[in-house]
């Protein structure tokens, strides 16, 4: 069974497309099929993915828009081993435009039911804002990872993030949770850092990944070469905290695939 999952926050900077590349890479690199969608304006999945947004002939706009297959418009990352729905400035006329057409925030769902089955992972990289866009991702999304750094306003902004999530829930998109918290810049050094982790903690229990993602200059370099960190520098402390990560989350999955009898994993 495919596992659609949206990593999101509405607050920028925070290791979102940092997240969905490097866990695409590293699901992939544990022999999981991986789609990976561009779901920003700005690329930069896409181009930290080694494809060009310049040079894509269709994006995630044509899907959304004018239900272009998703097969159609899909890349394959070099040689990640996942594949990418490209994104270039031509999506920021997209949310503009969806507000006429029908059924608008069911968009992405409704093009992504003609791939169902041919991948173990769809991972969505949201805009940093809480826009017709994110809804669309979180409408088709099974569970949301979501990205924040240890900082107090970070809080705030889960807040806001939280509501928005059992409001689709509610009204849209039933079998919609939030999969994890995931801590991303992490410096167990700093006094705040280890205050909001363990609010977090107290708050989302063992909903909040172990696993934490420290501040690494190969995280940061490996973007401007157009691959993931792994390829970039596999024994980095980045490339390492998102293998952990990958690995966490397809145990977390077959437990509770375990729990659902009759549930198959892949189908």
């Amino acid at each position: 069974m495919t596992r659609i999952l949206a990593i999101a926050n509405q607050k920028g900077g925070v290791g979102k497309t940092t997240t969905c590349v490097n866990l695409a890479a590293s699901l992939a690199a544990m022999k999981q099929r991986v789609l990976l969608i561009d779901l920003d304006p700005q690329g930069n999945a896409t181009m930290a993915s080694g494809i060009d947004k310049y040079d894509v002939q269709r994006s995630i706009y044509d899907v959304l828009v004018h239900q272009v297959p998703v097969h159609e418009v899909t890349l394959p990352a070099g040689d990640c081993g996942y594949n990418v729905l490209p994104a270039n400035g031509d999506l920021t006329a997209a949310e503009v435009e969806m507000l006429s057409l029908e059924h608008k925030e069911q968009r992405l769902r409704s093009a992504l039911s003609g791939i169902a089955g041919q991948y173990d992972y769809v991972l969505i990289d949201c805009p940093p804002s809480l826009n017709m866009l994110t809804i669309n991702a979180l409408v088709a999304a099974d569970g949301v990872i979501i990205a924040m750094q240890c900082e107090y306003f970070a809080l705030e902004g889960l807040a806001a993030l939280v509501r928005t999530i059992e409001g689709v829930a509610e009204t849209i998109n039933s079998n919609l949770q939030i999969e994890g918290i995931l801590r991303t810049m992490y410096d167990p050094r700093n006094s705040l850092t280890t205050d909001v982790s363990s609010q977090l903690r107290s708050h989302f229990g063992d909903r909040v990944y172990r696993t934490v993602v420290p501040r690494n200059v190969r995280l940061a370099e490996a973007p401007s070469h157009g691959v993931p960190a792994m390829y970039y520098d596999k024994n980095s402390r980045g490339s390492k905290a998102y293998m952990a990560l990958a690995g966490e989350i397809i145990r977390r999955w077959e437990q509770r695939a375990a729990w659902q009898p009759g549930r198959t994993l892949v189908t």
